[in-house]
C-alpha cells in the first residue's frame, strides 16, 4: 500500500508543481495578463508551489524509504513554515476577494485602487502578516518540555500531535492556537463572504446584455476555491485539540496535496485569457 500511496501522492504533487510554475511563467511573460487579477493569481500559484513542498516530500520519503525520523529543529521549522504559509493563503484569498469587489462594485476606480504599486503592497502585506502571525506560538511550542516517546502521530509536525507529546501543561498553548485559528481563519472567511455578498448584489443589478455572465463565472470560480480551502481548514483547526489527531491525518492530505493541484485548474486553466496565453506560448515553443 505504501508504494501505491507513494505513486499517487508523487503524481499529484509533481503535477501541482508543474501547473503552478507554468501559470507563473505564463502570467509573467504574456503582456495581456499583466492585470491585477492575474498578478494575484501568480502570487497565489507561487504560494501553492511552497505550501505542499513543506510537508509532501517528507511524506514521500517516509512512504518510499520508510525513513520517518526528523530532528527537533527541522520539526519546529516545518511547523512554522506550514502554518505561516497557511495563514498567508488566508490573507491572499482576502486580497483576491477585495480585488474582485473593486473590479465589479467600483469599476471606475479599479485601476486607481489596484494600481501595480498597491497590488505589490497588498501581496507583501499578506506574506508579512502570514509569517508574523505564527512566530509567537512557534517560540512557545519550541520551549515546551517533551518527554517521549518522541513519535509524532502524523506525517508532518502538526500542532495537535506535538502537544500530545508534551509533559508540561499546554492548556495555554491550546487556547492561544484556537484563538489564532479563529482570528486568522474565521475573520478572513467572514471578510471574503461579505465581499462576495456585495459582488453578487452588484452582478444581479447589471443589465442582462452586459458582462454579467462573465463576472458571475469568474467569481463562482473564486468561491469554489474559497469553499474547498475553508471547508477543510475550519474542520481541521476550529475544533478541540484532543479530537484532532487521527481524523486530521486523513483530512490534511486534501489541503496539502489535492488543493494545490485543484486551485490553478479552477482559477486559471478554466479562464479564457489564460488558456489563450497558454496556447500562444505553446505555439511559440
Amino acid at each position: 500500500m505504501e508504494i501505491v500511496l507513494f505513486c499517487l501522492v508523487f503524481i499529484v504533487y509533481t503535477l501541482s508543481i508543474i501547473i503552478n510554475v507554468t501559470i507563473i511563467i505564463v502570467i509573467r511573460t504574456e503582456q495581456q495578463l499583466h492585470k491585477p487579477m492575474y498578478f494575484f493569481i501568480g502570487v497565489f500559484s507561487f504560494l501553492e508551489v511552497w505550501y505542499p513542498t513543506v510537508t509532501v516530500p517528507g511524506l514521500l520519503r517516509g512512504l518510499l524509504l520508510r525513513l520517518k525520523d526528523i530532528s527537533f529543529g527541522c520539526c519546529m521549522a516545518q511547523f512554522y513554515l506550514h502554518f505561516a504559509l497557511g495563514a498567508t493563503e488566508n490573507f491572499l484569498l482576502v486580497v483576491m476577494a477585495f480585488d474582485r469587489y473593486v473590479a465589479i462594485c467600483k469599476p471606475l476606480h479599479y485601476m486607481l485602487i489596484m494600481k501595480h504599486r498597491n497590488c505589490l503592497m497588498f501581496s507583501l502585506g499578506a506574506w508579512i502578516g502570514g509569517f508574523s502571525a505564527i512566530i509567537f506560538l512557534c517560540i512557545q511550542l519550541s520551549q515546551v518540555t517533551y518527554c517521549g516517546p518522541n513519535k509524532v502521530d502524523h506525517y508532518y509536525c502538526d500542532f495537535a500531535p506535538l502537544v500530545k507529546l508534551a509533559c508540561s501543561d499546554t492548556r495555554h498553548l491550546e487556547t492561544l492556537f484556537f484563538m489564532m485559528s479563529c482570528m486568522v481563519i474565521l475573520l478572513s472567511f467572514l471578510l471574503i463572504i461579505v465581499s462576495y455578498a456585495y459582488i453578487l448584489t452588484s452582478i444581479l443589478k447589471l443589465p442582462a446584455n452586459t458582462n454579467r455572465k462573465k463576472a458571475f463565472y469568474t467569481c463562482a470560480s473564486h468561491m469554489i476555491v474559497v469553499l474547498i480551502f475553508y471547508g477543510t481548514t475550519i474542520f481541521m483547526f476550529i475544533r478541540p485539540t484532543s479530537d484532532k489527531v487521527h481524523i486530521n491525518k486523513m483530512v490534511s492530505l486534501f489541503p496539502s496535496v489535492m488543493t494545490p493541484l485543484l486551485n490553478p485548474i479552477i482559477y486559471s486553466l478554466r479562464n479564457q485569457d489564460v488558456k489563450m496565453a497558454l496556447q500562444k506560448m505553446t505555439h511559440c515553443m
